[in-house]
């Protein structure tokens, strides 16, 4: 039995239900955690509080480009990008951000943890999407190395050397 593969028209590749669900899944973890990072900006509080405000933007960037590209290829796919805010308040895979000010050490274990739950989705789809799209496969390879590295620069703000 051959591997599927994605549906090919004339000029055009266009994805399965099956692999649209995965990236869709990705892009919901992508924008949430692009939110959740904007949230944890604007509400961290305490000693670090100026380095930890400025190294959480760069993770905004990184989630935001990401889930930029992952929507862009959904699109190439033929497939629609839903990044609507009820959709990813009822389909994220990630916790919810608290409210309210949040710690320094706080926001970094906090932080860390939704990273950590995103790259967790693109892990558990990419066997899947590798077997369909190797492209987009690629593209998941790119997002958790990204993701991986901005968890491990966060995460050194609670590490005593």
């Amino acid at each position: 039995m051959s591997a599927p593969s994605i549906h090919r028209s004339t000029h055009r590749a266009e994805a399965s239900e099956k692999l649209h669900a995965h990236l869709q899944r990705v892009l919901v973890a992508l924008v949430d955690l692009h939110v959740q990072g904007k949230q944890a900006h604007w509400n961290v509080t305490g000693r670090g509080f100026r380095d930890l405000h400025l190294q959480l933007d760069e993770l905004v960037d990184v989630a935001r480009e990401h889930s930029d590209t992952v929507a862009e290829r959904l699109r190439a796919l033929q497939a629609v990008p839903d990044g609507r805010t009820e959709t990813v308040a009822t389909q994220t895979d990630l916790s919810p951000y608290p409210a309210g000010l949040v710690s320094v050490g706080d926001t970094v274990d906090t932080i860390v943890e939704r990273v950590a739950q995103t790259v967790e989705v693109a892990r558990e789809v990419h066997d899947e999407v590798d077997a369909e799209d190797p492209t987009s496969a690629d593209l998941l390879h790119e997002i958790i190395a990204d993701l991986e590295k901005q968890a491990w620069m966060i995460s050194s703000e609670n590490t005593e050397a």
